[in-house]
């Protein structure tokens, strides 16, 4: 395969993500393999959670088609834009459409689990957002009391980034949902998350919220 166009976009612990082509299509490319040796495992299964995920997702515009998974290599499609931290999306038609774009996807029985990283969030070339990065989805389809709960935090996530960068065009509703955080979220706060963050930053390299890993040399 020549790799001569390939452009890593992320090499860490967890392995390398990386653009390249397949038979003339631009994809995406994560290689497990890549991964350090006492991660593996834990990448692997990541990935398959990313491909359960998108396999349940698929034909869903704003979405990654999944075009391939054995075990070693995951390959999605390639959405053309730029994360949300590089373009700062402050058209309120944006946060409508992710608003549909979220409540499609849970209404797959899917959750995203990880919607605070701005750069799982995509804006594409016509302005649309997109997701990216389902290796901690909610891949059960079960729509109980736990799916809700998590689902509601997807939703928040998403309301904390309109805040960010559209807070006029938050409605009675949205704010109060920002203020009435799950009793999960806030344990969570409370008690792992400082945890999670020493894990993170030391042993990841993930320093900021963006969620971007170093890379490796």
């Amino acid at each position: 395969m020549d790799t001569s166009r390939d452009t890593l976009l992320k090499c860490d612990e967890l392995g390398r993500v990386e653009k390249t082509e397949r038979h003339g299509v631009c994809v995406i490319r994560r290689d497990v393999d890549a991964a350090r040796w006492w991660a593996r495992a834990f990448a692997r299964r990541a990935a398959a959670r990313e491909a359960r995920a998108l396999a349940k997702l698929d034909g869903l515009d704003g979405v990654p088609a999944l075009l391939g998974w054995d075990g070693h290599e995951l390959l999605r499609g390639y959405i053309a834009g730029a994360p949300m931290q590089q373009a700062r999306p402050c058209d309120r038609a944006y946060y409508r459409e992710a608003l549909r774009l979220l409540a499609r996807v849970h209404r797959r029985g899917i959750v995203h689990n990880d919607l605070a990283k701005e750069p799982n969030w995509l804006v594409d070339v016509d302005g649309r957002p997109a997701l990216v990065d389902f290796q901690i989805a909610w891949t059960r389809g079960k729509r109980g009391a736990l799916f809700r709960a998590l689902a509601r935090e997807d939703l928040r996530h998403l309301l904390k980034h309109k805040r960010t960068y559209c807070a006029d065009a938050l409605s009675a509703r949205q704010r109060a949902i920002l203020a009435t955080p799950a009793p999960h979220a806030v344990l969570w706060r409370a008690t792992g998350k400082r945890l999670y963050k020493l894990v993170a930053r030391r042993v990841f390299g993930y320093w900021d919220n963006e969620g971007q890993g170093r890379k490796r040399d």
